[in-house]
């Protein structure tokens, strides 16, 4: 059974052609913000809601931001995209007029888009909206977003002109030619051995790593973000011989809150996996009746290739242009068969992520979890009377709590076993408005 909380099902729709929504102009460049302050300074607030996908995190936050007179920052490295509104259930266009939103719909799918550019953006957003006298609420399931977002950013070298255009010089023949592994080895055996764990043709990312090595001699791993130094504090390869007393989780963790510049006031909402994994499913049964397959179409239209760029990546999106791509190397066709596989691989794709999601964010000890099946004026009321509490402490009742991890070994077994259950696309029947829809506009675009 579904989940009745903070969760918010509509009755799935059968596709129809899709209106894609109009693509607007340009993205301010912002300016950094640093994150130092002073300990006698009183910090102000702010609210970061995350969660694994499909938990509710939306919803929540809008119906805090009404309460609290706040806006929202959005920390959803799909949602940036322009056009890409489906798979990244963005909130809806009157949602977005009703409360302000900041970092969503300013760029286009072709256009990379790096975490030290969301701290920039995002922390100049926090800036923007307290000085107006409102209340800044981050919310997304982006994980290293967030956590450079709330830590700061690490003091990584930028590249001089002349070490960028080394670079380019340098991988410019292995991109051309498609060369994904032999670029990889060769930042590889510059010094960055965890080039190897790149997304493929993330080639962003492998020019990164290259600069950083060719500025500084080290690869990125040797600049820690902050978060991390506090943590090698209490790793005994990286203490002191001569040091009697190593400080607990708890007081380090009391050490990293006190030097941030803000008072964070940060929530990770999730639910049982079992009901969560049955919401992703139907989730993902939603965005095809609501066009994901029509954002992909456009995706390929622009010349975009799926998982070519940090859009494409993008789960659902990636899984969907190849779909298409599929179809129209089968004369413009698909079989029910086939579009069922390709549900299924977008299914289980999405669960992955959000297993992902619990793993990473089990880590950010500054995270108070709470249980997304529980009534949302129950959760918000907590919320807004933590924000408004002067005591300094913050408990999670416990008809709020979430556990972070499985409570039994049962649990455990369901998982292991567990298998999608569509509610609504099943039969035949039940996709063939889709299958029609692809001969109608794929047939034109036949490999």
């Amino acid at each position: 059974m579904i989940l009745s909380g903070i969760y918010s099902l509509r009755s799935i729709r059968l596709p129809q052609r899709p209106i894609f929504p109009s693509l607007r102009n340009g993205r301010k460049t912002l300016v950094t913000s640093s994150t130092s302050v002073s300990v006698n300074q009183k910090k102000e607030k702010v609210i970061v809601i995350s969660g694994p996908t499909g938990a509710g995190k939306t919803r929540l936050a809008l119906e805090l931001a009404k309460r609290l007179n706040g806006e929202i920052i959005s920390a959803d490295s799909v949602q940036v995209y322009r056009g890409l509104d489906v798979g990244s259930a963005k909130p809806s266009p009157s949602d977005r007029q009703e409360v302000p939103h900041h970092l969503i719909d300013i760029l286009h799918p072709s256009e990379d888009y790096s975490v030290g550019q969301f701290f920039e953006d995002a922390r100049q957003a926090t800036k923007d909206i307290l000085r107006s006298g409102r209340v800044p609420i981050v919310t997304g399931g982006t994980g290293l977003y967030l956590r450079w977002y709330i830590y700061g950013k690490p003091d990584v070298p930028k590249a001089s002109r002349e070490v960028a255009a080394q670079v380019y010089s340098e991988l410019s023949d292995f991109e051309r030619d498609g060369d994904w592994e032999a670029a990889v080895q060769l930042v590889v055996d510059a010094g960055d051995p965890k080039a190897q764990s790149l997304a493929a043709n993330d080639w962003y990312r492998l020019r990164r790593s290259l600069e950083i090595i060719r500025s500084s001699g080290s690869p990125p791993s040797a600049f820690q973000v902050p978060y991390d130094s506090f943590r090698n504090q209490n790793d005994p390869s990286e203490t002191s011989d001569t040091c009697d007393l190593k400080p607990s989780a708890d007081e380090l963790e009391q050490h990293k809150v006190k030097d941030l510049d803000y008072e964070f006031i940060c929530f990770f909402l999730s639910s049982p996996r079992l009901d969560l994994y049955r919401l992703i499913d139907l989730r993902c049964e939603h965005m095809l009746s609501d066009g994901i397959l029509s954002e992909a179409r456009w995706l390929l239209e622009t010349g975009l290739l799926p998982n070519s760029n940090c859009a494409t990546r993008a789960i659902g999106y990636r899984q969907a242009m190849g779909y298409l791509l599929h179809c129209r190397e089968q004369g413009g066709m698909s079989s029910t068969r086939d579009f069922y596989y390709f549900l299924s691989e977008f299914q289980k794709a999405s669960r992955n992520f959000a297993k992902r999601q619990v793993t990473w964010f089990r880590n950010e000890h500054i995270y108070h979890w709470l249980n997304a099946s529980r009534p949302l004026d129950k959760v918000l009321n907590f919320i807004y009377n933590v924000y408004n509490d002067q005591s300094g402490t913050l408990h999670v009742p416990e008809s709020l709590q979430m556990k972070k991890y499985m409570s039994n070994k049962r649990e455990a077994a369901e998982l292991k076993a567990y298998c999608a259950k569509n509610r609504h696309l099943v039969h035949r029947e039940d996709c063939s408005d889709i299958l029609d829809w692809i001969r109608s506009t794929q047939e034109l675009n036949v490999v």
